[in-house]
Parts: structure tokens; sequence; C-alpha cells
């Protein structure tokens, strides 16, 4: 018999500690049929605990939480959501991670209101090896590739922790400040490409990458205004090849409505109703201007589009994604268009879809075409209907993470043991976030023999 030795950093070394974490880790596995499944559970959902958090305080006391991404040494919007979001329904009941989180917010909204246009930041005002990019660089942002879905990020961990606790206190003035600067920035990023004046963003970096870049003079591709608000790079940090990321558009549809709700709550009725009304406008464009005809597929949503009819049909691992459109909030499970679109981006019409001997899923242009993302494997057992394809992918990630106990970044589909990044915290704890799932609606799942 197997014995499975947990990987976690000794207790002494730890980030931080939950008790109300630690206890779901030994309650959930022990209903954990598989062994190798209920050792990787137990490294993963804490990974971002364990190993990425700083607490501390701002000058006038307030929780400040600075979330590294893991073996990159800096902050994420995004990641930095992703990676604390598994731990929200714990906190009602463990308030020193209430206060960890709700430094994750602080922290969050200092950074927006640093630079709304940056995706990730250092934790003091110093400067890094972005600094040469050609953009408005300034002390504390790592990285200035404007991805709209870093402010939708923002947006949703505050409203999470809203719903998970009922504590509104980091929806104080701070919090407001950044949310109007995040509405306002992606009402600046619905113009059109020829319109005066036009977005305020640029931004070139010397690389021989194409995707790391922008063309026309660091403006990006052009786009026709529409309703939709432009997203220059995507959530893999890859610029987008049409302005208009349908995926972000989406989440921003959810976050908006969904920060309304607190806004109102907290008695913000006129920025309260400017979320909601700028919600309302998007997801009115996205119906008239992101869904495509496909001949095999049917009626579905495309990735990107450009306002001037043009439309790019692929779909990316990194999320916002095509198929984590009911993960974010944004549809049905069994929605039709989205149940085309899913047998799309799950097949090899996407560009980006690979079957090998390791496994099969989706990957990107960020690491390359036969590169699988874990990432995305979870995120189709989150976002499936049928028993069996969640088992299918349970055994996936069961048989590719080489022996270490962790996500990685991606594996080549002919070889688990070729892989990027060992330390990448939003992987482990979405895994984490799988199984807690699976524990709360398909327990029969987790007690069957995979």
């Amino acid at each position: 018999m197997s014995v499975f030795i947990d990987q976690r950093p000794p207790r002494s070394a730890r980030a931080f500690s939950s008790p109300a974490v630690e206890d779901a880790l030994a309650r959930v596995s022990a209903d954990i049929r598989d062994p190798e499944l209920a050792w990787l559970f137990r490294n993963c959902l804490p990974n971002t605990l364990d190993t990425t958090v700083t607490p501390g305080l701002t000058a006038d006391g307030r929780p400040d939480t600075f979330v590294i991404t893991g073996d990159i040494d800096a902050m994420w919007l995004r990641d930095s959501t992703a990676q604390v979001w598994p731990y929200l329904p714990f906190a009602r009941e463990d308030r020193p991670l209430q206060t960890l989180l709700r430094g994750v917010i602080h922290r969050q909204v200092a950074c927006v209101l640093l630079d709304p246009y940056a995706n990730a930041f250092y934790p003091g005002p110093t400067t890094g090896k972005w600094l040469s990019d050609d953009t408005a660089m300034r002390p504390g942002v790592h990285e200035r590739k404007y991805e709209l879905d870093s402010l939708c990020a923002v947006l949703r961990l505050a409203s999470g922790y809203w719903r998970a606790t009922g504590d509104r206190s980091p929806a104080d003035a701070d919090f407001r400040r950044a949310v109007t600067l995040i509405v306002e920035t992606l009402r600046a990023e619905q113009a059109g490409f020829d319109e005066t004046p036009g977005s305020p963003y640029r931004f070139q970096r010397s690389s021989p990458q194409p995707s790391e870049t922008l063309p026309e003079g660091g403006r990006g591709q052009p786009g026709r205004r529409c309703g939709l608000s432009r997203s220059p790079f995507r959530p893999s940090d890859d610029a987008t090849l049409f302005p208009f990321l349908v995926p972000a558009n989406a989440m921003a549809v959810v976050t908006l409505r969904e920060v309304s709700c607190l806004l109102a709550a907290v008695g913000d009725i006129p920025l309260s109703a400017d979320t909601s009304a700028l919600a309302e406008e998007i997801d009115t464009a996205l119906q008239t201007c992101a869904v495509a005809a496909d001949p095999e597929h049917g009626e579905i949503w495309a990735y990107e589009v450009d306002g001037f009819g043009n439309r790019l049909l692929m779909d990316d691992a990194n999320v916002p994604s095509l198929l984590a459109l009911p993960y974010l909030g944004f549809c049905a499970k069994d929605d039709p268009r989205y149940q085309h679109t899913r047998g799309f981006v799950l097949s090899e019409d996407n560009p980006y879809f690979s079957r090998g001997r390791a496994g099969e899923g989706i990957g990107g242009p960020h690491v390359g075409r036969g590169w699988i993302w874990p990432m995305a494997t979870i995120m189709r057992a989150l976002t499936a209907t049928r028993d069996a394809e969640i088992v299918a992918c349970l055994r996936q990630l069961r048989a590719t993470h080489a022996g270490t106990g962790f996500m990685h970044e991606t594996f080549w589909h002919d070889d688990a043991a070729r892989f990027t990044r060992p330390w990448f915290a939003w992987a482990n704890t979405l895994f984490g976030e799988l199984i807690l799932t699976l524990h709360a609606e398909r327990p029969h799942v987790l007690q069957s023999t995979l």
C-alpha cells in the first residue's frame, strides 16, 4: 500500500493557519475513498495560506494582506482573488481568517487606487523587471498589462466576502472610490479606436513574443464601440487579438451586479445604480455582438470580438474563460448556448485543445500548443453535469501531478513529467475548491473508486 506524506511546510513555517480550514481538511479527507486524491486535497487547499500570504496592517490600523502567486514574488489582482476564494465559506466561523480576507480586499483597493490599469503589484513603492515597458509605470507596480478581469476580480472578492460573512466594513470610502474608478475605467475602455478622446492606455514591450506587446503604437488592435469594454490583455497576460474579450465582459456583468447589491446595502445608491446600469449595458452588448454561428456546434460564444463583426473562436485555459461561464455565475450549466460553446472548446475545433498520451484538455498561447493546463481540467469538472465526466477529470488530475502532490501551470500532453511552474498557488487552491464543491454537492463521486 502506498503511503502519501503530506507536502505542506512544517506548522512553524506556515504563513497563516486557519482552524476552520484545518478542520475541513481532516473532515473532507476522511470522506474521500481514493487515498491519493485525499492527499492531493490536503496539500493543495491550504497552499495559499501556507505559503503566499503576508498579513499586516495599514498605516491607520486596518488589515492589509499581500498575496504572491507562488513562484513569482508579486501580487496579481486576479490571482489573489482566486487564491483566497475557496476560503470564504470558512470565514464566518474563523475570525482571524476573516481578518486576513478583509486585508486582501484593502490591499486590492489600494492597488486599484494606485493604478487601475496595472495587473500586478509589489508590497511597497519599489520597481522591478518591467520598468522599461513603454507605459505609465510607477513605483509599486510590477506589471502594467491592462486586463479587464483584474478589476472584476476586486469586485468579486469584496462582494463574495460580504455574502459569506455579512461584514460590510470593507465597503468603506476607499472601496467606493476604487469602485468609482473601476466604473470610469470600464467606460473609458468602451470607446472605439478612432474616438476622441479614446482610451488613455498605451503599452509596448521590447520582446520577441508578439503576445507580450500591443500594436498600433501601444494602442492595441482596432475596435469599434459596441457596448463591450476593452481588455488589451487576457487573464493569461497575453495580448488579445481582438480588443473585446468576451469572458472578461461576462465576468464584468456578474461582478458589477454583485457589487451593486453591496453598495446598496451600505447606502451608496447612486454608485449602486451606476454599476447596475453598466452591467446591463455590457450584457446587452454581449447578446448582440459576441455570439457566433458555428457550422458544427451551433450558436456559441466567441472568445474575442472587435465590434466590426469579426470574431475569434477559441478558448484559453485561464479564468475567466468561456468554459468557466457558469462557474462565474454568468449562465447555468445547462444553458443551451453554453452547452454548444462547451462542446466547441472541449474539441479539437478549439485550436488550444490537445489530446495526448498523458491526457487531454485546454491550453493556450501563453505556453503553447500541446501544453495542458490542470486549471482548465479543474474548471471542466466544476462545470460538468455528468458524474462520469467529473470522474474522468479527477483521474487525469491524479495522474498528472508528476509525483509532486501539487497542481502545475501546465504539463506536456504526452508526458506529465514535463511541467511548468511547480509552485502555482491559484491552481492548487482551485483544486481544493473542486473537492470542497464535490463534497457538498456530489459526495458519492468522492466515495467512489476512481
